[in-house]
C-alpha cells in the first residue's frame, strides 16, 4: 500500500516541477476512494489551485496529460478535481498472493518499530474487587493494542497499574473489620469484599463519621501502619490470583503489575520538583497546580496532606521516563477520566522532558452499559467477567450442539467461540462510543460478530480440504494466478494487500476498531467471491489451484488478524 502511495505520488510530482509542492505532501494526500468505481487511489488537485493558479479540474487534467505511469498502473481518469488511479490487476493478483504465500503466519509484520520503546498501560483494575465488563473491555482493547505494535517490531512493555492505593482501602478496611465474620471469606473472595465495600460504602453516605474512619485509616497506611499493610496485602494477593486465572484465559501477560501503591514513596520527589519550579499552589487548604486553558486545576495534595491518584500517575510519569526511556506512554482508560489525563499529562511537562511529555496518550473508550442502566460497583450492580465468560461458554455449547450433535472437541469450540465472540464484540465498535451489553447479539453467527469471522475461517478451510489443496505440495512459480480476473475475485485479494497498512492504520489510530472492521471486510468479501466463484466443481485445474490459493490467502490474513485482536481460530465449527 505505502509503495503504491509513493510511486503515484512520484509520478504526479514528476509532472509539476514547482518547488513549493513537495513529494510527501502530495502523498499525505493520496486516498483509498470509498466506491471502487472511482479507482484504487485518488489524488485531490484542490490543494494545488492556490500555487498553481489554476483550478483544480484544470491541474488534473494537466497532470493526467504529462503524467508517465508505472506498469503497476493500468490507467488514470480525472473526475471532478479528482485524478483517479486504476492498478494493473494482474500485477496485483500475483504481487499479493505470492506475497502471502511466502510469508504466511508472518504477513502483516514488519519492523517499523525497531529500536523505538512504547508503553501500553492497560486492564489496571481496583483490587478486591471482581473482574466487571467495563475491566473486560479495557483489557481487550489494550492487549489489542500491544499485539498491534508487537507485530510491527516495537519494543513493547505492558503494564498492569493496578488500583490497589486510596482511600477506598481505608473504607474496605473498616468495613472488614465490622463485617468479615458474617462471610466464608474463603470462598469467592472477591465478591465477598465487593460485598463487604458496598456494606460500608452505604453507610458512609449515612454517617460522615465512618468516612472520617476511612480517610484515617488510609493516612496510617501511607505511613505504614503493619497490621493495615497486612489487611492490604491480603486484599492484594486475592484479587491478583483471581486476575491472573482471567489473564490466562485472554492470553493475557504483562510486564509489570506495578500499580498506584508502588508509587508510594516516590510521590515527595514529585511534590518537591513542582514546589521547586514554583507551580504548587495553596487552593482552599490543598495543594494545586493551575493548569489554565479552560481546566480546572490538578489536585496534587488534599487538604488533610493525603496523595490522589493524580500524585500517582505524576510518580509513574517520571518512573516511567526514567526507567523505560520511551516514545510513547499510551493509557487505556474509560472516557470518564478523559479530564484527569488532560492534567497530568499537563503538569507532566514540569516534571519530564518534552520528548516524554509529547508521548502521553490517553486512548479512552466508551462505557458498557447495561438494558436497566450504567454498572457501579458501589450499587452493587454490575456483570462480573467470570459468570459472563462462563455464560459465553455454554450459550455456545448449545448453540454448536443444535447444529451439530455429533460436534468433536465441542469444550475446546465453545470456549474459543465463546471467548473469542466477547473480545470482538468489545474491539469492532468505536473505541469511545458507549455500548449496550447484549449477549445473544454478540454469539449471532451471522451479521458483524466474531463467530461470524471465525465461521469464514473455518470455511476456507473446509474449501481446501475438499479440493485438496495442501500449499506444502505446490510450486508457487506454477501457479496461473493470472486466472482470477472477475470482479469478485480481485476486490478480496486488493483488500488483502491492506492488511500491513491496516495494521500501522490501527496503531497510529489507537483504534484496534480498524483491523477489527477490516476483518468483517474480509469476510463479507470472501461470501461474494464463494457465491460468485466456483472453486471445486472446476474443468481447468490450473483456475481450481488459483482460486485454492485464494481462499488459502484470505485463511491465512483472518488468522493472523484474529490472533493479533486476542481471538482464536477453531478448525471446524
Amino acid at each position: 500500500m505505502e509503495e503504491i502511495k509513493e510511486m503515484i505520488a512520484t509520478c504526479i510530482y514528476n509532472t509539476l516541477n514547482n518547488e513549493e509542492i513537495k513529494l510527501e505532501d502530495i502523498k499525505s494526500k493520496i486516498e483509498v476512494p470509498k466506491d471502487k468505481q472511482n479507482g484504487d487511489f485518488a489524488y485531490p488537485c484542490f490543494n494545488l489551485a492556490k500555487v498553481l493558479k489554476k483550478s483544480p479540474i484544470n491541474i488534473a487534467n494537466d497532470i493526467k496529460d504529462k503524467i508517465k505511469l508505472d506498469e503497476k498502473i493500468e490507467k488514470v481518469e480525472v473526475v471532478n478535481g479528482f485524478l483517479n488511479f486504476y492498478l494493473n490487476d494482474s500485477n496485483v493478483v500475483n504481487k499479493v498472493l505470492k506475497n502471502i504465500l511466502v510469508k504466511k503466519e508472518e504477513y502483516g509484520k514488519t519492523d517499523i518499530g525497531k529500536g523505538i520503546n512504547i508503553i501500553v498501560e492497560y486492564s489496571s483494575p481496583n483490587i478486591a474487587k471482581p473482574f466487571h465488563l467495563g475491566h473486560f473491555r479495557n483489557t481487550v482493547i489494550g492487549k489489542a493494542l500491544y499485539d498491534l505494535y508487537k507485530v510491527q517490531g516495537y519494543n513493547v512493555t505492558s503494564i498492569n497499574h493496578l488500583g490497589d492505593w486510596g482511600r477506598q482501602f481505608g473504607l474496605l478496611i473498616e468495613g472488614y473489620r465490622r463485617f468479615k465474620d458474617e462471610y466464608d471469606i474463603n470462598n469467592n473472595a472477591l465478591e465477598v469484599l465487593s460485598d463487604i465495600y458496598t456494606r460500608i460504602n452505604k453507610l458512609a453516605k449515612e454517617d460522615e463519621s465512618i468516612m472520617d474512619i476511612a480517610r484515617n485509616n488510609f493516612k496510617k497506611l501511607e505511613q505504614g501502619d503493619k497490621e493495615l499493610l497486612k489487611m492490604w496485602q491480603y486484599f492484594r494477593d486475592v484479587s491478583l490470583k483471581e486476575y491472573d486465572r482471567i489473564y490466562k484465559i485472554l492470553d493475557c501477560k504483562f510486564d509489570s503489575y506495578n500499580g498506584e501503591a508502588f508509587y508510594n514513596d516516590k510521590m515527595q520527589e514529585v511534590i518537591d520538583i513542582l514546589n521547586e519550579k514554583g507551580v504548587l499552589k495553596d487552593s482552599q487548604g490543598a495543594k494545586v497546580v493551575e493548569i489554565g486553558n479552560n481546566m480546572p486545576p490538578c489536585i496534587v495534595l488534599k487538604s488533610n496532606g493525603s496523595t490522589i491518584y493524580a500524585t500517582r500517575d505524576l510518580a509513574a510519569i517520571l518512573y516511567r521516563a526514567r526507567t523505560y526511556d520511551f516514545t510513547k506512554c499510551i493509557y487505556v482508560t474509560a472516557t470518564e477520566q478523559i479530564l484527569h489525563f488532560k492534567q497530568i499529562f499537563e503538569v507532566a511537562k514540569y516534571l519530564v522532558d518534552e520528548k516524554y511529555q509529547k508521548g502521553l496518550v490517553h486512548v479512552a473508550y466508551g462505557m458498557i452499559r447495561l438494558k436497566t442502566g450504567k454498572m457501579s460497583t458501589r450499587d452493587g450492580n454490575v456483570i462480573y467477567i467470570n459468570d459472563l465468560i462462563n455464560e459465553a461458554i455454554e450459550k455456545s455449547k448449545n448453540i454448536i450442539l443444535s447444529k451439530n450433535p455429533n460436534s468433536e472437541n465441542v469444550d475446546k469450540l465453545s470456549k474459543q467461540i465463546g471467548v473469542g465472540a466477547l473480545i470482538f464484540n468489545y474491539l469492532k465498535s468505536g473505541e469511545n462510543k458507549d455500548i449496550i451489553f447484549d449477549l445473544d447479539e454478540t454469539l449471532r453467527f451471522d451479521g458483524e460478530t466474531g463467530p461470524y469471522i471465525q465461521y469464514t475461517y473455518v470455511r476456507t478451510k473446509s474449501l481446501l480440504e475438499k479440493a485438496k489443496f495442501n500449499i506444502e505440495n505446490i510450486d508457487v512459480n506454477d501457479l496461473k494466478l493470472d486466472m482470477l480476473t472477475q470482479v469478485q475475485e480481485v476486490q478480496l485479494i486488493k483488500e488483502l494487500e491492506k492488511f500491513t497498512n491496516v495494521i500501522k492504520k490501527a496503531s497510529d489510530e489507537y483504534k484496534p476498531s480498524i483491523l477489527a472492521r477490516y476483518l468483517i471486510d474480509i469476510a463479507t468479501l470472501f461470501s461474494k467471491f464463494y457465491n460468485e466463484c466456483s472453486v471445486i466443481n472446476l474443468e481447468s485445474d490450473e483456475l481450481k489451484k488459483a482460486r485454492c490459493t485464494l481462499v488459502y490467502a484470505t485463511s491465512i490474513v483472518i488468522k493472523n488478524g484474529l490472533k493479533i485482536l486476542g481471538i482464536e481460530c477453531p478448525d471446524k465449527m
